[in-house]
């Protein structure tokens, strides 16, 4: 039997100035990976080339493998479909990138 997940792991959404481009991922330390996409640590990834810096969306799990999970399904997921889930919790498809700026 599985007890309550000692971590926190994220997948996210992120999209780009104009919000014309979705990209979805999973990390373990959202902090950390938004400032990697906002500094393009790898400058030919899908997300530096297409400046996707601006987190929309989070959801948030105690087990990697629950997180991975929901990745996969998203990914597979159309435009449309994804931007409804977006629209859910983020009516706007405003920045949330500022509630995880200040974490040590």
């Amino acid at each position: 039997m599985f007890s309550k997940g000692r971590y926190t792991y994220y997948i996210y959404i992120l999209t780009n100035k104009n919000r014309r481009v979705l990209y979805t991922g999973v990390t373990g330390n959202l902090h950390r990976r938004l400032y990697q996409h906002k500094t393009k640590l790898n400058p030919g990834s899908f997300t530096a080339r297409y400046n996707l810096e601006f987190l929309i969306y989070y959801e948030k799990y105690n087990w990697i493998h629950h997180a991975i999970q929901r990745e996969k399904e998203i990914k597979d997921w159309s435009r449309i479909k994804k931007l409804e889930l977006i629209r859910n919790t983020n009516p706007n498809l405003e920045f949330l990138n500022y509630l995880f700026e200040n974490w040590l």
